[in-house]
């Protein structure tokens, strides 16, 4: 099956959409269910790039959230209920520059405003929430990786669509700079709002604290902010950084510099893997991606270590399960008959402490651990040795007879 992506440019015509932006109406195209906005212009505009396209009247073109437009015209009905924006509270004295500075400022991390802002951002059970990867984490979640670390919502990003937009939310240390011109990201619906933290607080005032040596990508701020000084984006990180099971229909994207969304894979949970969707004239965003052939239609991850584990109950025994949102969850079968709306549900992992550091156990090799810091701080990783591998994801080997409190922990989902 190949799905080719929908070509900006094409939908002004089609849809009859217009919106209002810095005074003027222009023709748009709607973005992340009107998330963000697509803006066309027929000549030059300020903030507009000239990106002429066979066809289409309107070479000019601009990303714009939909904070920043005054009207939309023609939209149709949302089908689904859209996660809210920002909201900031009525202040004399502060409008947005002031708010920006302030997200950039660790010493503004306890502002009462700022905090009333970031607040307002909130995970929901089947938020979109969106990870930008380098290929080589790409390459990583095709062979079997699971959503961790820092995060967004799909919501609060939708309007960066190019490698040169998204740059601002990787988490190494190239940040665009790897050569390619076309960025890469992981998108999947939330389980449970209680899988998401806020990096703020003293929870999580050693990530602020770590030197640029022992780091990856930009600092952590502590103000709950992307460092930007252009965005205002809200930043999550996964509880104690811990994976999160993958859930069904999850997607691997690609974004080139036409800034058109390409769905390179889609994630079928029976039977762990990815099938490939994208059409021949997309294949190849995939040559720069190491170790993965543009032309393998299924890529299996079963045999892929997995750090941790949805579990469900049903009628009094326990199984595997799946998160299929909006929908629920339910048991993970091959066959429809057998995927039960189960009647609870836990994300279960491995924990332990390794000289005194509280860490999550990702696999077992030949009596060594491979152990995740769950509260990266300065000496946390100098106790430990552990490696940064991207932005506040910090692991190390240690031998297991040396960790204690070796556990299993089942935490619980909520189900409506």
């Amino acid at each position: 099956m190949t799905v080719a992506p929908r070509t900006s440019g094409a939908a002004p015509e089609r849809t009859g959409l217009h919106v209002t932006y810095d005074g003027r109406v222009h023709p748009a195209e709607e973005i992340a269910r009107g998330a963000a906005y697509e803006l066309f212009s027929a000549e030059e505009a300020p903030g507009f790039e000239f990106v002429p396209r066979p066809g289409v009247a309107y070479p000019w073109r601009r990303f714009v959230h939909v904070t920043e437009v005054s009207a939309v015209h023609g939209a149709v009905e949302p089908t689904e209920e859209s996660d809210a924006p920002l909201l900031m509270p009525v202040h004399r004295e502060r409008g947005w520059a002031q708010l920006h500075q302030l997200s950039q400022s660790p010493a503004a991390a306890g502002d009462p405003v700022l905090a009333a802002v970031r607040a307002s951002a909130v995970v929901r059970p089947g938020t979109r929430m969106v990870k930008v990867l380098s290929a080589r984490q790409l390459a990583g979640h095709v062979r079997g990786w699971l959503p961790h670390g820092f995060c967004y919502r799909e919501h609060d990003v939708a309007h960066l669509r190019t490698p040169a937009a998204l740059s601002v939310l990787r988490g190494d240390s190239e940040g665009g700079r790897d050569g390619t011109d076309v960025a890469y990201a992981l998108r999947w619906r939330a389980a449970d709002p209680a899988d998401y933290d806020v990096p703020v607080g003293a929870a999580h005032r050693g990530l602020t604290a770590l030197a640029p040596r022992d780091r990856l990508g930009p600092p952590v701020l502590g103000t709950g902010f992307v460092p930007s000084n252009a965005q205002l984006v809200p930043e999550f990180v996964t509880r104690d950084f811990a994976d999160l099971p993958m859930p069904a229909n999850a997607t691997l994207l690609a974004y080139p510099a036409q800034g058109v969304e390409v769905v390179l894979y889609s994630y079928q949970a029976e039977q762990r893997g990815w099938l490939r969707m994208v059409g021949p004239q997309w294949r190849h965003l995939l040559a720069a991606v190491p170790g993965v052939s543009p032309d393998q239609e299924y890529v299996p991850t079963g045999d892929a270590p997995r750090s941790t584990q949805l579990v469900g109950g049903y009628a009094g025994g326990e199984y595997e399960a799946v998160a299929d949102l909006p929908g629920g969850f339910r048991v993970l079968a091959m066959t429809r008959a057998a995927r039960y709306p189960v009647e609870s549900a836990a994300r279960r992992l491995r924990r332990a402490d390794w000289r005194g550091v509280p860490c999550l156990v990702l696999r077992e090799e030949s009596g060594w651990l491979r152990l995740r810091l769950c509260r990266p701080d300065p000496d946390a990783v100098a106790v430990t040795g552990a490696q940064c591998h991207e932005r506040g994801v910090y692991e190390t080997w240690a031998p297991g007879a040396e960790v204690t409190d070796d556990r299993i922990v089942d935490l619980p989902y909520g189900l409506a």
